[in-house]
This record gives structure tokens, C-alpha cells and sequence, in this order.
């Protein structure tokens, strides 16, 4: 019989409540403002943004999906053009691709989960117009080497920085190495909306200009329509709630760095339970603490019967989704991973746990190893 979960997977409500006088003023100002479409906390929001990755613009979203989409499309990605990006991210980083008319050409990933730079050559033709690398998890990817394949060929680099705000590869912000950084809100990210809600950010004043047009309709001002577009705001009660929360954010990614530094020195050496590690050169944010596990699935409801939310990011490559079936991929395609799509395993990370939580999540891995066959 399963035991209450004592520890979930994700606790949001735990987050807005501890700031939860904060947010209702903040949402109270905009209520008596009356300005809920691109208000003043939009723009207020951006300016700060902007710097915390280390970027001249920023531009807030209604997604981080438009984010990805607007940033191709004012790159001049499009139909005809292919991009080269990862299988095992969440689906939004392909979708992106063919809602612009292009097409998604995808290379395997290392031990990390991010893009094995080593195959991105033998992937381009004279279609590619892009690389999209994804920092997953919250570990940066491996953007000299990205950039330097990129710039040899004549590619721009679309950064996916869903997971990973604050998140640094040799002493840089992710978001500020490729044409164009793109940021998710959702709920479940780092930086979370009470709602949805993303970000571009870009060095490119064209670019900021191009997305600025996109989300609002084309218009140039309120009376003069320069391109078709639709409608891709931020919200002003979602901007203002950000900017609450960016005053917390440091702190909220401090705890969840102690968390996985936590679980690293608990559960080295585990048989057959393999640990993400930092290295020297990355400061990684954790958005996710991914273990693989050769008995993933055992493990995943030995932890539910001791009351403990997992989950899994992502069980499913992209390339065998039914919705990427025409792109001619196969399992086996991406041996690396696949492998990992039957091992990952997510356990709770996010800054709101106790001590006394990270201990029972650890107690139980270390139990669960040496009472299951491999």
C-alpha cells in the first residue's frame, strides 16, 4: 500500500506562499492601474531581464514556445530551412522549428543530456540555417563549440534556455551566447509566472525589434500594421508577479544547487545509479536533478510507496513521436538517448524542501539499490 507522499515532486504552492503578501500587493498596484495589456511592469520586467543575462534586450512573451518561434522567424528561419537540434528535450523545442515551415534535423546528446557537439558537422547541408541547442536540466550547453561550428559555417544559434535561468558556461549567462536566448515562465521553471509566460533576449537590435512586432499584432503603433502577426503579450498582472520574484530568484537557486549538491555526495556510489555532476567550467541551476537507473521503473514506485513524487523528462524522444513520423527517424536513430529515455528519472529539487525531506529522498535510493535486481 502507498504511503501519503510526504515529499512531492514539485510544490509551487509552497513557493508563492512564503511571498505571498509581496505578490497580492504587486497584483493590487496593477488592478488599480487599470493596465493590464503591456503595462508599465512589462517593460520594467524587460529592463531587468535584459542584464541578468547579460544581454542589451528582452522581450516578455505570452510562452517560451512563441519565444522559440518568434526568434527563428526573425532570424528569416523558414520554410526550406532545416535546424539542427536535440531528441529528448520537451516537444516545444521541435515544434518551434516546423511552425516556422522548416524542418527539425536532430543529432544525439552526451552523458550530460545536452548536444554531443562532436555530431553537429555531419549534420549540416546547405539547408541548415540554425542550431538550437537546449540547456536541459538547467545545465549549460556546450556553447564554444556550438558557436564555433556555427560560425564556420555561416549558422545562427538559438539558445533554448527553458530550464535554465542563471545557468553559466565558462562565467556567461546562458541566453547570451547565440543570436537568441529563449526563456520559458511557466509554473514549473526557476523563474515562474502565476501563469504562463516567456522571454527573447538578444544583443540584436533587429531581432528585439522584429519580436517586439510579432507578439503585438504587427503593429507598428496602435493605427499602422507593418507585418502579419498575432497576439503574443506578456501580461501585466504576469510581469508584475515576475518582478516580485526575480528579487527571490538568486536565493531560490542558491537552495536548489545545496539540494543537488545534497543529493551528489548522498548518493555517490550507488551500484547502477548514476549522479549528474557540475563541471569547473558550468554553474548549473537544477531546474531538474536527473539520476539514471538500470531498474528506472522499480525505483520510481519503490519511492511512490515511500510517499516521494518523482518524474520523468522526457520518456519519449521526439523522433518517435507520432507528430515527428515523417522526418524518417527510427528507434536506434539516437542510441544515447534512447538509452537514457529508459533510465532518467527526476527527484524533487526545487528550493522549498526541508532537510528532513532531502534526507528521506537520498535514505530511500540508498535503500532501494542493494534490495533490487539490476
Amino acid at each position: 500500500m502507498s504511503s501519503p507522499t510526504s515529499v512531492p515532486y514539485v510544490n509551487i504552492a509552497a513557493l508563492n506562499e512564503d511571498i505571498k503578501a509581496e505578490l497580492l500587493e504587486a497584483v493590487s498596484r496593477v488592478l488599480d492601474s487599470g493596465q493590464f495589456i503591456l503595462g508599465r511592469e512589462v517593460e520594467v520586467f524587460e529592463k531587468q531581464f535584459a542584464p541578468l543575462c547579460g544581454v542589451r534586450y528582452a522581450v516578455g512573451l505570452n510562452s517560451g514556445t512563441d519565444a522559440l518561434i518568434f526568434a527563428l522567424r526573425a532570424l528569416g528561419v523558414g520554410v526550406g530551412d532545416e535546424v539542427i537540434t536535440v531528441p529528448n528535450s520537451f516537444v516545444a523545442s521541435t515544434s518551434c522549428i516546423v511552425l516556422v515551415g522548416a524542418r527539425p534535423v536532430f543529432v544525439d546528446v552526451r552523458e550530460d543530456y545536452n548536444i554531443d557537439t562532436s555530431l553537429i558537422e555531419k549534420a549540416i547541408t546547405p539547408r541548415t540555417k540554425a542550431i538550437l541547442p537546449v540547456h536541459l536540466t538547467g545545465r549549460p550547453a556546450d556553447m564554444a563549440q556550438i558557436l564555433d561550428v556555427a560560425s564556420r559555417h555561416g549558422l545562427w544559434v538559438v539558445e533554448d534556455c527553458a530550464q535554465a535561468v542563471l545557468a553559466e558556461y565558462q562565467g556567461q549567462r546562458v541566453g547570451s551566447f547565440g543570436a537568441a536566448g529563449c526563456f520559458s515562465l511557466h509554473p514549473l521553471k526557476t523563474l515562474n509566472a502565476c501563469g504562463d509566460g516567456g522571454v527573447v533576449t538578444t544583443n540584436d537590435e533587429a531581432v528585439y525589434e522584429k519580436v517586439k512586432l510579432y507578439r503585438n499584432l504587427g503593429l507598428k503603433t496602435r493605427d499602422n500594421c507593418v507585418i502579419w502577426s498575432g497576439n503574443s503579450r506578456l501580461d501585466t498582472l504576469q510581469a508584475a508577479i515576475l518582478l516580485v520574484k526575480l528579487k527571490h530568484l538568486h536565493r531560490w537557486t542558491e537552495k536548489r544547487r545545496f539540494n543537488a549538491a545534497y543529493y551528489q555526495k548522498a548518493l555517490a556510489g550507488i551500484p547502477r545509479v548514476q549522479v549528474p555532476l557540475d563541471q569547473p567550467h558550468e554553474r548549473a541551476v537544477y531546474h531538474t536533478f536527473v539520476i539514471q537507473a538500470g531498474a528506472r521503473d522499480k525505483l520510481q514506485q519503490y519511492l511512490q510507496d515511500q510517499g516521494i513524487g518523482t518524474a520523468i523528462h522526457y520518456p519519449i524522444p521526439i523522433h518517435l513521436q507520432e507528430a515527428a513520423s515523417n522526418l524518417g527517424y527510427r528507434v536506434g536513430s539516437f542510441p544515447v538517448a534512447e538509452t537514457q529515455a529508459k533510465r532518467i528519472l527526476s527527484l524533487p529539487v526545487y528550493s522549498e524542501l526541508e532537510q528532513w525531506q532531502l534526507e528521506h529522498v537520498a535514505e530511500a535510493v540508498q535503500r532501494f539499490s542493494p534490495r533490487s535486481e539490476r
